[in-house]
């Protein structure tokens, strides 16, 4: 994809450059169920609309909307643009895979985390507050870690959570 931007348009300053290759790459990516030249055909036919009005993104087109040098880095950049997209397709799964598993990973090593820190006051807290609002007896809270007494205090809310869709 670099190298045939470094490639293409070599006229063009690289404002006009990048602006045309941004506005090509969006406009593939929104109609990746067409042909590539079908893309271009479109491409085309809207600049030049707009290029009669006056109202043209890239009045610097004018002149060379034509020209077969320009017709032809255009078609090549499409082709490439639409070649990422549809490795980026077929990379999908193994991304969100890798998403996935660094979750877990982020999750696991929190809780390792919490399994070696002392439970904050907040929890012992609101771990007092549960005991006396359901009437269960306190657990010594002295040896449980941070990771313990949320287990714990997950558990009471599990057993308790008809209580909770009552309320209404």
């Amino acid at each position: 994809m670099y190298q045939i931007k470094n490639r293409i348009y070599p006229a063009f300053d690289k404002t006009q450059k990048s602006g045309i290759c941004n506005f090509l790459r969006a406009l593939v990516k929104q109609n990746l169920d067409l042909s590539c030249s079908e893309i271009l055909e479109k491409f085309l036919e809207d600049q030049k609309y707009y290029l009669e009005l006056n109202a043209s993104r890239f009045p610097f087109l004018e002149n060379v909307i034509d020209d077969s040098d320009f017709l032809k880095d255009t078609e090549d950049y499409i082709k490439e643009c639409i070649k990422y997209y549809e490795y980026k397709e077929k990379q999908r799964p193994i991304i969100e895979a890798n998403k996935e598993f660094e979750r877990k990973k982020r999750k696991f090593l929190q809780e390792v985390k919490m399994s070696r820190e002392e439970p904050t006051k907040k929890q012992l807290y609101y771990y007092d507050r549960l005991c006396k609002k359901y009437s269960i007896e306190k657990k010594d809270v002295k040896e449980l870690s941070k990771l313990d007494l949320r287990n714990e205090i997950e558990r009471i809310l599990d057993e308790h959570s008809n209580d909770y869709k009552n309320v209404d």
